[in-house]
């Protein structure tokens, strides 16, 4: 990152994403993409557009926005995915406020579970973020963590409360803060709990494929949270085991957030991409 922004100006970007789209679809009808959404006209402010922001959640990495991304590139769209550390809401929310730093013009920021919990709290202050798109996310108040949003939803990480090896595979890292390690969710728990609308192979595959995600994470509080003051969405998985439907009712309802519920897992941004691009087009639609 070193302080540079290496964002291209957007109308070279969609210029280019158009020219690639012609190229691959050789005689497709004209201001139409492949997958049936609207192609932008030549006529259009692309300049005006929003960047798009993704934030992965815990145990994951950016590749779970893949195909998100793929869509939003294919419209136009100049999209960045944010990495995060994975160290708590702490370092992780200054890591991702310096990282929006370097982004000129307006941001529509996307999180997924954990993702929403950093998001939040780095974008309070920043006016160029113009909506905020919770994903299954957290969306804390003020001084709440994770462990008190989970705490009596039935989420499938409720029994690590009282025996966290129940749920995780724990891992000692080197500079942890006192008392943390890193914590794997456990395959069976994985499977079952969090990719239970995916393929079992697939499901398989990611569960041995996370990121550690440092336990102190669980216990830190967030900070006064950019959805009092930023427009929100959100995507809400109505087979979501890992924050369940009802728990994420209550913090979007209290966010103000425009709702879209849809029949996923709590890993609704892989098993159902388009239904989730079109919830961040909404967002990133009303801010022009």
């Amino acid at each position: 990152m070193l302080g540079i922004s290496l964002r291209r100006p957007k109308i070279i970007a969609a210029t280019l994403a158009a020219a690639t789209l012609f190229t691959v679809l050789g005689s497709a009808t004209p201001h139409v993409f492949a997958d049936g959404g609207p192609q932008p006209t030549p006529n259009e402010e692309h300049d005006t557009r929003p960047t798009i922001v993704l934030v992965h959640g815990a145990w994951a990495d950016g590749s779970s926005w893949s195909q998100e991304v793929r869509n939003l590139q294919a419209r136009g769209f100049e999209v960045q995915v944010a990495p995060q550390p994975n160290r708590g809401p702490t370092i992780d929310s200054g890591y991702l406020e310096d990282f929006l730093s370097t982004i000129e013009g307006p941001v529509v920021l996307a999180a997924h579970s954990y993702g929403g919990f950093v998001a939040s709290d780095a974008a309070t202050g920043n006016s160029n973020v113009k909506a905020l798109v919770f994903v299954d996310a957290f969306a804390p108040d003020e001084g709440e963590t994770v462990e008190e949003l989970t705490a009596g939803s039935g989420s499938v990480l409720e029994p690590a409360l009282t025996d966290p090896t129940s749920v995780f595979k724990l891992v000692p890292f080197p500079g942890a803060p006192e008392g943390a390690v890193d914590s794997y969710v456990l395959p069976k728990v994985f499977i079952n709990g969090f990719a239970n609308d995916l393929p079992r192979r697939q499901a398989e595959v990611l569960a041995v494929s996370q990121i550690a995600l440092a336990t102190n994470a669980l216990a830190e509080p967030a900070t006064e949270p950019a959805w009092k003051t930023i427009p929100s969405w959100a995507v809400i998985g109505t087979e979501d085991r890992v924050i369940p439907p009802a728990r994420q009712e209550e913090m979007m309802n209290r966010a103000g957030a425009k709702i879209t519920r849809i029949d996923a897992s709590h890993l609704g941004l892989i098993s159902h991409p388009d239904e989730v691009t079109e919830v961040i087009l909404k967002a990133a639609r009303a801010t022009a």
